[in-house]
């Protein structure tokens, strides 16, 4: 008898789940407490699909290589459907400045540097379509998980059997081999995990951060505005950060995100007419937004608690759970700025996969998984807590008067912003490098650790800001204080006056 699988949540993490096991052989079942698709036709379905235990699906979305390549890999007829459906490819060599485009030469492997992009709605429909189509999967939509069906094992192992609900008005239990947890940051079960004495490791720590996106649509005639021709579509002001999603079907989104200190901009940016104000004093977004070139088509959307979380479920070698995982947001989230999520949950369910059909031992497959994710995502979330620690302190630092960084502060950021970032912009194969660590296809900052590669950044540190000048990016907006002004906003409402030792707004 084949195992049988249930699947708890059928958004992105639940159907990379599916994706990833059905090949396997077993039996899939995916519970999914909201209801069913209810049209095909990606517009429609954005204006009025409901997703309860999605609260970000209408946020910017985006799939790394990774992801895009894993698609490709296992289930190339579903990238099919998502390109005829109108969903995006963004290319490697539109990461490049118009210099380094007029000298690119394609290199084997750029195909791979490529981004999957769309609006979160019309993704997940698609994957869904396809995954009802695979023979041994079954999607029950409505269905409301409220526990797991748990005993406690002698050596005082949680082992999980299944799952208790509501689906169609009547209580029911499903027994199952394996428990896949998929319900995301808002999710319950493992709750009652931890509530039942498993003990769970956990570390939550802010991102600093919050998200305000708005969706647009082309005007009839119209078409994206030329990369190369104005200055980047993304960027960072420290006191807000910005980019373009290109969509489906002509649509596109414009994602903002303001640090929690910044409470007067953060309150204000929710207002669209100030929303609006905003992209059009930023010169990478005013070609897009522009009256005669698109018009908004929602309203403005913002997302918070933003926590960066990290769970084990294996401590000092010795499981928590047996017949039991958890993925995606339910283990591990963090910042989504550089759209890892999606393919956290892609990485994650590939590995269980794996680690499944290795072996049949329950306790062997817990620590085996725990490796995995260990070995898979680790560095990447390391790695974007690191950054928002320095995020937060930048954004706090842009509100003291008259602040002057320490020297160490003012090397660190001469680093990046006058030798990474222009070594990038200069040398399409730094670029290529750099790319394969954002893209999760390496360690995140492996390229540098290269000594080729940072013996090329110090080359163009070393040059001066006179020498590099032609590679440095237009100014991607105006200081915080005239956006402020610009927008109507109090501008000294959140500045930090110091008082001796301690500090208070003004």
């Amino acid at each position: 008898m084949p195992e049988k699988v249930l699947v708890i949540g059928a958004g992105i993490g639940g159907l990379c789940t599916a994706l990833m096991l059905a090949p396997s052989g077993r039996d899939i079942v995916l519970l999914e407490r909201d209801g069913p698709l209810e049209t095909a036709d990606p517009d429609e379905l954005f204006r009025t699909w409901k997703r309860n235990g999605v609260a970000h699906v209408r946020q910017s979305h985006a799939f790394l290589a990774r992801l895009r390549t894993i698609m490709k890999t296992e289930h190339p007829a579903l990238l099919d459907q998502l390109l005829a459906n109108g969903v995006r490819e963004l290319p490697f060599e539109l990461m490049l400045t118009e210099a380094q485009q007029q000298a690119y030469q394609p290199a084997p492997g750029d195909e791979e540097l490529t981004i999957v992009t769309s609006r979160r709605t019309t993704l997940e429909m698609t994957m869904r379509r396809y995954v009802e189509t695979l023979p041994n999967v079954e999607l029950r939509c409505g269905f409301k998980v409220r526990r797991l069906i748990t005993r406690k094992a002698g050596d005082g192992v949680i082992e999980v059997r299944g799952v208790a609900g509501e689906w169609n008005g009547d209580d029911v239990r499903l027994e199952a081999d394996i428990v896949v947890d998929a319900s995301g940051k808002g999710g319950t079960t493992i709750k009652q995990l931890i509530d039942e004495g498993a003990p769970i490791r956990e570390e939550n720590e802010s991102a600093g951060i919050l998200y305000f996106t708005r969706h647009y649509r082309l005007l009839p005639g119209q078409v994206e505005p030329e990369r190369s021709a104005h200055p980047p579509a993304s960027g960072d002001l420290g006191y807000l950060k910005f980019g373009i999603f290109p969509g489906d079907n002509g649509n596109f989104s414009v994602t903002v995100a303001i640090p929690e200190v910044e409470t007067v901009l953060r309150q204000g940016i929710v207002d669209p007419d100030i929303f609006h104000a905003a992209t059009l004093a930023l010169p990478g977004l005013q070609p897009w937004t522009n009256a005669t070139r698109a018009e908004p088509t929602s309203k403005v959307i913002g997302m918070g608690d933003l926590v960066s979380r990290w769970r084990d479920l294996v401590i000092d070698d010795k499981p928590v759970t047996r017949g039991y995982f958890a993925l995606g947001d339910t283990l591990v989230r963090t910042n989504p700025l550089y759209g890892r999520g999606c393919s956290f949950a892609a990485v994650s369910a590939q590995a269980l996969r794996q680690v499944l059909d290795a072996t049949t031992d329950p306790t062997e497959r817990s620590r085996a998984f725990h490796k995995a994710i260990h070995a898979e995502l680790l560095p990447y979330y390391l790695n974007q807590r690191k950054q928002d620690r320095s995020a937060i302190k930048r954004a706090r630092r842009a509100l003291i008067p008259g602040h002057v960084p320490k020297l160490k502060a003012r090397l660190a950021t001469g680093f990046v912003e006058d030798g990474v970032r222009i070594a990038l912009r200069s040398d399409t194969r730094l670029l290529r490098e750099a790319m394969r660590g954002f893209h999760m296809l390496e360690h995140p900052d492996a390229w540098l650790k290269r000594p080729r590669n940072l013996a090329g950044v110090l080359w163009y540190w070393a040059r001066g800001k006179a020498r590099n000048a032609a590679a440095y990016p237009p100014s991607p907006g105006p200081e915080r204080v005239e956006m402020m002004q610009l927008l109507g906003l109090d501008w000294q409402a959140d500045m930090i006056i110091q008082e001796g030792d301690g500090r208070r707004a003004a």
